[in-house]
């Protein structure tokens, strides 16, 4: 049996849609009023996400065949489980296709490979307003992490440690 022309479909991304996964990290960007930090570029995405070592794989969203989202996930390792997890880096569906399920369709199919995978867990941030996100991964049986804070070390501050020569 075949789906209906216009039914949800999500699928693998391919080294083709490396324009797509740019732009719609752009729209997230942007959604998230953080356009001024994308700064990632076609080239160094398909290095990354198809190149001999990928780091990364994406998902994409489709309905009657238009691009309507996306997920892009990783690899990490929790040493307590003793088990690779599965993190959730971005998960964005264009405002034109919100409310057809998409969204939990896309976490359903990570959800579905971390299993496959043996995955100790799923996981993911998401922006402390943004109560649509926050409501919707409550829905789906997601526990917030409320002890824990996210630190980050980047750009010049990352040079800055990865020179330090006194220790």
């Amino acid at each position: 049996m075949t789906a209906a022309p216009n039914e949800p479909r999500i699928r693998p991304a391919t080294p083709a849609d490396t324009p797509l996964i740019l732009a719609l990290i752009r729209e997230l960007a942007e959604y998230e009023r953080l356009a001024h930090e994308a700064v990632a570029d076609e080239a160094g995405l398909a290095a990354q996400l198809f190149g001999p070592t990928p780091r990364a794989e994406v998902l994409i969203a489709e309905v009657g065949g238009a691009p309507a989202g996306f997920a892009l996930f990783f690899h990490n390792f929790s040493t307590f489980v003793g088990k690779p997890g599965l993190y959730l880096e971005d998960l964005f569906v264009r405002p034109a296709f919100r409310g057809l399920g998409l969204g939990k369709r896309l976490m359903v199919r990570l959800a579905q490979i971390a299993v496959e995978r043996d995955c100790g867990r799923f996981e993911w941030s998401v922006l402390d307003w943004n109560t649509p996100a926050i409501d919707f991964y409550r829905s789906l049986g997601a526990v917030g992490m409320d002890d824990w804070t996210v630190q980050r070390v980047s750009g010049e501050a990352l040079r800055a440690l990865a020179a330090r020569s006194d220790i």
